[in-house]
């Protein structure tokens, strides 16, 4: 007697079935969720974050996209830029510091920006522009080692590198050029 088409059918899918099955593993706490090493944990958008200091906001930081790597030096990293908004003793806004990308440095609680970098002091009408910059938040210093530009309303002054309080009040220049207006007593 000949098996009939729809058994054929039948025993055909009732195989492909247990092989299927057979091939295929449970989700486990390994293998559930894997991250690549060199992938963020996690991924933000516009964020808008704030720093203190026993109960004083001392800056805000805003991007819209925050990316968290995790391992032995973790870190944040903004790849699509972001906004930093120092704040004075009266909670009033000092300076901004602004860039194309940067990374904190979580432990060591420094931030790291490239990229068309304006640190503006809101207070002094002056601007820094240059392409690398350091923010150190322990010693509340900023820093950059390329080229700097720092206009003010007076005069532009330009340099190999400064260094800066982080509201950009006082700083010091590297190898300055540019012009700048000095009192008759003061020399």
């Amino acid at each position: 007697m000949k098996p009939s088409c729809s058994v054929k059918v039948t025993g055909l899918l009732l195989s492909s079935l247990l092989f299927l099955y057979s091939c295929s593993k449970a989700p486990t706490a390994e293998n559930f969720l894997q991250v690549k090493e060199d992938s963020p944990v996690m991924s933000a958008t516009n964020i808008d974050v704030l720093f203190s200091d026993s109960g004083k906001i001392q800056a805000r930081l805003t991007s819209p996209l925050m990316n968290r790597f995790t391992g032995e030096n973790p870190y944040l990293e903004f790849p699509d830029g972001f906004v930093i908004y120092m704040f004075d003793s009266v909670q009033q806004i000092s300076s901004t510091i602004t860039g194309n990308k940067g990374i904190r440095r979580e432990y060591a609680h420094t931030m790291e920006a490239w990229g068309n970098i304006i640190v503006r002091n809101e207070k002094k009408s002056e601007q820094l522009n240059t392409e690398h910059l350091v923010w150190d938040e322990n010693q509340h210093k900023i820093w950059s080692d390329v080229n700097v530009k720092i206009t003010r309303p007076d005069n532009t002054l330009n340099g190999s590198s400064m260094e800066s309080n982080e509201t950009f009040t006082r700083y010091t220049i590297q190898n300055f050029t540019g012009q700048m207006m000095v009192k008759g007593d003061s020399i």
